[in-house]
């Protein structure tokens, strides 16, 4: 499918062929989700826990004589039953990751780009270059695209004046293609690929 390029002042500057297997492909919902929650699962720290009863801190005595007191048998005032006793089947530190081969989240990233492209969110930008750092130029562009939610994807090479200048403007993100992924392609209304970045994504996916 041919797409039109646009430039940082929305006027057009040419066209490019989009490869209908990587843009064009079968939009799955199912694995989507998986793959979202196959890198949210990844992201957790996995550090929560808490002290068991031989962890914590504390006398070892026995806190009453065992019989003569009327009261139930206790054997030590770590337990769990007692204030800053320890914590009975507390959480442990652990792994949250969860496997999904690459063959299904190639298959989750093409349905993600498809679906913006079926969608209408897809601009192909021509170069994501500045020649100075300026966030207000930046803004202007994005203002004269319509961007007000915009995931930014580039090629192997994110300009570092472009990153510095798009990192202040809320609702935008900079990547480069090798860090394209279904989650933050979601999570922004419009999907924008630089030149570099859709011959990098298609030589990676198709």
């Amino acid at each position: 499918m041919k797409v039109d390029i646009l430039n940082l002042d929305a006027k057009n500057v040419g066209s490019i062929e989009l490869n209908d297997a990587v843009f064009g492909a079968d939009v799955r919902d199912d694995l989507m989700h998986r793959y979202v929650a196959w890198q949210q699962n990844k992201a957790r720290a996995g550090t929560h826990a808490t002290k068991n009863l031989s962890q914590v801190r504390g006398t070892t005595a026995k806190p009453f004589a065992q019989k003569g007191g009327g009261r139930a048998r206790q054997g030590t005032l770590r337990a769990t039953q007692f204030r800053g006793g320890g914590i009975s089947h507390g959480p442990v530190p652990h792994s949250h990751a969860t496997d999904m081969p690459k063959k299904v989240r190639r298959l989750a990233l093409r349905s993600a780009l498809s679906a913006k492209q079926a969608a209408g969110q897809l601009i192909v930008l021509e170069e994501a270059k500045l020649s100075d750092p300026k966030t207000k130029a930046l803004v202007d562009g994005f203002k004269k695209l319509g961007l007000t939610s915009a995931l930014i994807v580039d090629g192997p090479q994110v300009d570092e004046n472009f990153a510095l200048a798009a990192r202040n403007i809320a609702g935008i993100d900079v990547l480069p293609s090798v860090g394209a992924n279904v989650y933050d392609i979601l999570r922004r209304q419009v999907l924008v690929l630089t030149k570099d970045g859709v011959n990098a994504l298609e030589a990676r996916l198709k």
